[in-house]
């Protein structure tokens, strides 16, 4: 009994240490990978993060279904890279009100997100999100579009966000992007001719393999597919697994910048702000 009880003991101490050190082994393999970059000063900019409301993960014709919503560190992460540019962030959804989570273990959160739920103005802003009837998108500098299953169901459904979106092309020189499902927010945006905007741009999104290797490919839109249909030139990275991979497109004028998945908010933040810098110097 003594022997089968040390046996338990150290199965159970082996299991524990494997579960403190797996947030860094996933680190390791790809996930949430660390970024270096410049800092910079972007006082008096203003930035604007959109995310989904949609927070059931149902399959068509069904109402009822998992609990899903934005992936967190694709806003947190952002939200924090721009901060520290000294930029004023607003937090945007396409009704208003609450943007529900993802339920994720606490191995896949990035440490934005333990950060992002301890302060009261970041989940304020996320509880009590502006609607984006009531928001003028030329008056930001950056408008960046945050995934996470729920996107699948409205971004890349309203007309509206794209309206919004051709509006700040035209009207403003505000650097437009998103990362993963966010991207699906561009597909509706038109040119002054009434094509679509994004038509022979070089983007990116979530892959149809990282979808199909999480087994959800129920959801009603798809970032690869609906990039393809709408006639962006889709580019990816790969990896054993596409969870692990990540890539950032900046387009040849300079104005999108998309990010490939979970992995690529810094990235995707800096070249955004790297770009703003630029029309200033």
């Amino acid at each position: 009994m003594k022997k089968l009880f040390k046996i338990s003991l150290s199965l159970a101490f082996i299991f524990a240490i494997f579960m403190i050190s797996l947030p860094s082994i996933l680190n390791l393999a790809g996930l949430h990978p660390k970024f270096k970059s410049d800092t910079f000063n972007l006082e008096g900019k203003k930035a604007l993060i959109i995310a989904t409301n949609h927070g059931i993960l149902n399959k068509p014709g069904e109402t009822n279904g998992k609990p899903t919503g934005l992936f967190l560190s694709e806003l947190s992460i952002p939200y924090y890279d721009f901060k520290k540019s000294n930029m004023k962030v607003d937090i945007a959804s396409i009704k208003g009100g609450n943007i529900p989570l993802e339920p994720i273990p606490f191995f896949i959160e990035a440490p934005e997100d333990k950060i992002f739920k301890k302060d009261k103005n970041a989940m304020n802003g996320l509880q009590n999100s502006i609607s984006i009837k009531n928001i003028d998108f030329t008056e930001y500098d950056i408008i960046f579009l945050s995934g996470g299953w729920g996107a699948a169901y409205d971004l890349g459904y309203s007309e509206l966000l794209g309206i919004k979106i051709s509006d700040a092309y035209y009207k403003s020189e505000a650097i437009i992007g998103g990362v993963c499902h966010g991207v699906l927010g561009l597909i509706n945006a038109k040119d002054n001719d009434g094509n679509l905007l994004i038509a022979g741009r070089k983007m990116t999104g979530v892959t149809d393999k990282q979808i199909n290797e999480l087994g959800i490919s129920f959801t009603p839109q798809h970032p690869e597919e609906e990039l393809r249909k709408a006639g962006a030139i889709f580019l990816s990275d790969t990896a054993f697994r596409d969870i692990f991979a990540t890539l950032t497109v900046v387009d040849d004028e300079n104005r999108f910048v998309t990010g490939q998945n979970q992995n690529s908010g810094h990235e995707t933040a800096y070249q955004m702000m790297k770009l703003l810098d630029d029309i200033d110097n």
